[in-house]
């Protein structure tokens, strides 16, 4: 143990023993002083080295600076125009829409038009028949009875004209019904319009000589239509004057 001790005595305290050096304190602020010009010396010349690479190798930044001011413009002028252009497309489509609407708002009614023509034509042909055969005085008649199905499920349309004949005849008044004849769920039964226990009017009927009616009538969607008879009553009566049936055409 003591051996060791002199040992490391000899070691730090002996000719042997490592050298110290004694150097002046300077204090921090004139190392950096001494330091820092250097280094903005340093990044100048980076700076002005790189600025005059891009001028030599033909890049100017005044222009450059200027053609991208230029681009910026042209962009800006190009998004307006297409704002512009959007605008003008929106308003023509919109006048597209409302002259097609227009158009098939004109077909639709020259179709009608048509139709209604041939109605009429239909009509005229119908009462020059019938003027020219002779009938009983205040006789009522069901004609051209048809029965379509519509357009909304359930849903059907039914046509027919009423004629009274004799030259003198009375005003008819009077009201009718629809009953029709379906089957639902395997069974047949039958329904009448109007519906009573809704509390709906009667089919109401006030003419001379003859009169138009077209009616529809709304049925489930799953019940099967056979056929609708038509009754015609007299004002006053629980009896119909008149009764025809119909199918689907």
């Amino acid at each position: 143990m003591w051996r060791g001790v002199e040992r490391r005595v000899n070691r730090r305290f002996s000719i042997s023993a490592p050298q110290m050096s004694v150097r002046p304190h300077i204090p921090w602020y004139l190392r950096w002083g001494m330091v820092l010009p250097f280094v903005f010396g340093a990044a100048a010349l980076a700076w002005w080295a790189y600025d005059n690479g891009l001028e030599f190798a033909g890049f100017h930044r005044g222009q450059a600076e200027q053609e991208l001011s230029r681009l910026r413009d042209q962009v800006a002028k190009f998004e307006a125009k297409n704002a512009e252009l959007t605008d003008q497309v929106a308003q023509y489509e919109r006048k597209i829409q409302i002259e097609q609407a227009s158009n098939q708002a004109t077909f639709e009614h020259l179709k009608n038009l048509a139709d209604e023509n041939v109605h009429l034509q239909e009509d005229l042909v119908f009462f020059q028949n019938l003027t020219a055969t002779s009938g009983k005085e205040g006789e009522l008649g069901v004609h051209r009875l048809t029965l379509e199905k519509d357009k909304m499920p359930g849903e059907y349309h039914l046509r027919m004209l009423l004629v009274q004949s004799g030259q003198r005849a009375k005003t008819f008044s009077g009201n009718y019904q629809l009953v029709a004849t379906v089957v639902e769920n395997g069974q047949s039964t039958t329904r009448i319009f109007p519906q009573a226990e809704s509390g709906n009017a009667p089919f109401k009927l006030s003419f001379r000589y003859y009169r138009r009616v077209e009616q529809s009538i709304q049925l489930p969607p799953d019940a099967q239509l056979e056929n609708v008879q038509v009754r015609i009553f007299e004002q006053g009566a629980s009896e119909p004057k008149v009764r025809q049936n119909v199918s689907l055409s």
